[in-house]
């Protein structure tokens, strides 16, 4: 493999293109189950139908755990908002109609949403009476089993030369509630400072899929929290003030 264009650089992770192909190298010591995880996660998504890049194989390259798929050239939806500001309500229209898309399906063998917040709620520094407070309120939440993203944001979805949008990193993939979904691509926008594009997803969201703004809202503190455990200091700060909130206004 040629790996000598890289396409992005994360903290545990580089991505690379090989002609083709999409590889995505993380750093030695990676956690081989969770690469497995996203491998399968990806795998199983491929399966509902949904427009996502194709899993070609997993492999290890200089004793690092890697992931090749295609590669899909074009634009992330990010940098197309971007560059064309004065575009930013078709985009963010085109991105909550892809969010439903996602939503209108089921994957029986994903992980389950409420399972992985519950044990991450468990992760966090917060108090014995908040963590109860987040896992007495989490039970009670309506249990559903449409795909969740779990990471679903502008940057993750690639607008291929041609015009069709793709969805990746699947990484974080469940089977759960929309609206966990919802809520967390929300503190998203917030995390990246953008306030104002935030709220109007949640609208155009909300509106989209007729679901009640309160609703979502409930997520907030059981997403946050479980969020948390994974953030840089500064969003986990950021992140625990919203999970501290018992009811959210």
């Amino acid at each position: 493999m040629k790996l000598d264009r890289v396409i992005a650089v994360r903290n545990t992770k580089t991505v690379y293109r090989d002609g083709d192909k999409c590889v995505k190298v993380f750093n030695e010591g990676f956690s081989k189950t969770d690469v497995l995880n996203e491998a399968l996660n990806q795998a199983r998504i491929e399966g509902t139908g949904l427009n996502i890049p194709k899993i070609l194989e997993v492999t290890m390259i200089d004793g690092k755990w890697a992931i090749v798929s295609d590669y899909i050239k074009g634009k992330t939806l990010a940098d197309l908002m971007k560059e064309n500001p004065e575009k930013t309500d078709e985009y963010l229209e085109m991105f909550v109609d892809l969010q439903l898309e996602v939503h209108s399906k089921t994957c029986a063998d994903l992980n389950k949403l409420k399972d992985k917040m519950n044990r991450k709620i468990c992760q966090t520094d917060l108090d014995a009476t908040t963590r109860y407070d987040l896992h007495t309120r989490l039970e009670g939440m309506p249990k559903h089993n449409k795909v969740c993203h779990g990471d679903f944001n502008p940057s993750n979805i690639i607008i291929s030369d041609d015009g069709k949008a793709y969805i990746i990193d699947w990484s974080h993939a469940t089977q759960g509630n929309a609206s966990a979904d919802a809520a967390r691509t929300y503190l998203l926008f917030w995390l990246a400072g953008d306030i104002v594009n935030a709220d109007k997803y949640l609208n155009l969201f909300c509106k989209k899929s007729d679901t009640a703004k309160q609703y979502v809202q409930k997520w907030m503190p059981i997403v946050a929290a479980s969020q948390s455990v994974k953030g840089n200091e500064k969003e986990r700060e950021f992140l625990l003030t919203w999970a501290n909130v018992v009811d959210y206004e």
